[in-house]
């Protein structure tokens, strides 16, 4: 039925720099909770607050501006590894705060690999690159954005133990002071 809310009777208060797993299985409403944070969905009843205001009282550009999400598959353009990395950082960002992301995110090491480096251009959705590659881009993309609020919606799922454990470490790094989903 259309009138039925997906998501009912759920009551979180959550401190900022806190870290929260939601669990439940597969087609729970985990994802579609958390991607109400940056207003994928607008809620129709109930209340959610950021800092104590209605969610729906901020832009979703502002909103979208506070927020990291790594997903499982992320999503990589047919660009450079350089303009993936900095892409909707919403600011002029210089080479050293690109590398440094990077290397939070322990990418610099395979993309400094290439022949091309930085430069080197990704096939669309990140062909080129291992899951794993294309997952630590994504997290070098988090770093340089530096959001308030993380969202990892199953971030090391598609990885070989030994990249996980990589991107774990990396994730841990990212975590720090933040509210995290």
């Amino acid at each position: 039925d259309k009138d039925t809310p997906v998501l009912h009777d759920i009551d979180i208060n959550i401190k900022a720099g806190q870290s929260v797993a939601l669990l439940g299985s597969t087609g729970s409403g985990k994802t579609t909770l958390v991607n109400l944070l940056p207003r994928f969905y607008d809620y129709t009843s109930g209340s959610l607050t950021i800092d104590g205001v209605e969610l729906n009282h901020y832009p979703r550009g502002w909103l979208r501006s506070q927020i990291g999400i790594v997903e499982q598959e992320p999503f990589l353009f047919s660009r450079s590894i350089r303009e993936n990395i900095t892409y909707s950082v919403g600011r002029q960002v210089s080479d050293e705060e690109v590398e440094a992301a990077a290397k939070a995110a322990a990418a610099h090491d395979f993309i400094m690999a290439f022949p091309d480096g930085y430069s080197t251009l990704v096939g669309e959705r990140g062909v080129t690159l291992s899951g794993g590659q294309k997952q630590r881009v994504a997290l070098a993309r988090t770093f340089l954005k530096n959001p308030r609020i993380l969202i990892l919606d199953d971030a090391t799922s598609s990885v070989d133990s030994e990249t996980e454990d990589d991107i774990r470490q990396a994730l841990l790094r990212l975590m720090k002071g933040r509210t995290t989903f």
